[in-house]
């Protein structure tokens, strides 16, 4: 069974730092687009940032551009959220998802379209207090 575990999130000051973890289980992790979004109340679901995990491209929305970075450790069938001077504007549920068997090309043309994705972790939340 294809199954991504999240970990990480909270409450932290705006300024402040987190890091979100995605541990993928349940089939071959080689090649996938994995990526993260976030849902604020009442909003819908956006994508945050992407990365193929058989390569090294990324993809970062504007709003999270030079303060999330996005990695993989393949040895560890993990994917990582890397999220600095985080703004109020931050606070919402975040959810990893995957694309498994894809490639870089697929990654690319999927973009961060939600119905892309197959497969969704349980989600984390994040709140950040100004």
């Amino acid at each position: 069974q294809v199954q991504l575990v999240q970990s990480g999130g909270g409450s932290v000051q705006a300024g402040g730092s987190l890091r979100l973890s995605c541990a993928a289980s349940g089939y071959t992790y080689s090649n996938n687009c994995m990526g993260w979004f976030r849902q604020a109340p009442g909003e819908e679901r956006e994508g945050v940032a992407r990365i193929y995990t058989g390569g090294t491209s990324t993809y970062y929305a504007d709003s999270v551009k030079g303060r999330f970075t996005i990695t993989a450790d393949n040895a560890k069938n993990t994917v990582y959220l890397q999220m600095n001077s985080l703004k109020p504007e931050d606070t919402a549920m975040y959810y990893c998802a995957a694309r498994p068997y894809s490639t870089d090309d697929d990654c690319r043309r999927f973009g961060m379209k939600t119905f892309q994705y197959n497969t969704w972790g349980q989600g984390t939340q994040v709140t950040v207090s100004s």
